[in-house]
C-alpha cells in the first residue's frame, strides 16, 4: 500500500489511481531526493503519473514526493517493494518483466538512479493502491520473448 495518504487521487474510497504510470523499480531505500530528482524531472515533462516501488522512501525523499503531489506539480504515489531478502529480489524481477522496465535499480547494477531516463522505466495500463495492497493492472506492451525468458530463468532455479 502506499506510503502517504498524501498520494491518494480518490478521497472518497482513499485509494489512489493511476492511468498509464510510469514505474520505477528499485531495491534501494530513498531518503535523498537528489537520487531520484532526473526521473522526476523527466516524468513531470511526460504528462504522466509516476509510481515508486522501493525498500522504502523516507524522510527529504519522501516530503519532496508529497509536496510535489500536494502543489499539482506530478501525480506520483511511493509503495514498499513486497517480499523481503532473495523473495523481494524476485518479485520485484517479476515485476519488472509485466511492466517492461529495463532496470530493477540495486546495488549489483552499475547504473545509479540518477541514470536512469524515461524508456528504462516500466508502465502499465491501470494502477490502484489502497492502504494495505497494491494491483498493477496489464502490461502495456507485453513482450513474450521477455516473459519467455524470465520464466525459464525461474524453472531452472526449481
Amino acid at each position: 500500500g502506499y506510503l502517504s495518504p498524501y498520494f491518494v487521487t480518490d478521497a472518497e474510497k482513499m485509494l489512489v489511481e493511476f492511468e498509464n504510470p510510469h514505474i520505477f523499480l528499485t531495491e534501494k531505500k530513498i531518503n535523498v531526493v537528489q537520487h531520484i530528482l532526473p526521473i522526476l524531472e523527466n516524468v513531470a515533462r511526460s504528462g504522466r503519473p509516476l509510481l515508486i516501488i522501493a525498500e522504502d522512501v523516507e524522510g527529504e525523499a519522501l516530503s519532496t514526493l508529497v509536496l510535489n503531489k500536494l502543489r499539482g506539480g506530478l501525480q506520483v504515489a511511493a509503495v514498499k517493494a513486497p517480499g523481503f531478502g532473495d523473495r523481494r529480489k524476485d518479485m520485484l524481477g517479476d515485476i519488472a518483466v509485466i511492466a517492461g522496465a529495463k532496470y530493477v535499480v540495486n546495488d549489483e547494477l552499475a547504473v545509479k538512479m540518477e541514470d536512469i531516463s524515461l524508456s528504462d522505466l516500466g508502465t502499465a495500463k491501470n494502477v490502484r493502491i489502497t492502504k494495505d495492497t497494491t494491483t498493477i493492472i496489464g502490461s502495456v506492451d507485453s513482450n513474450s520473448e521477455v516473459i519467455a525468458s524470465r520464466t525459464n530463468q525461474i524453472k531452472a532455479q526449481m
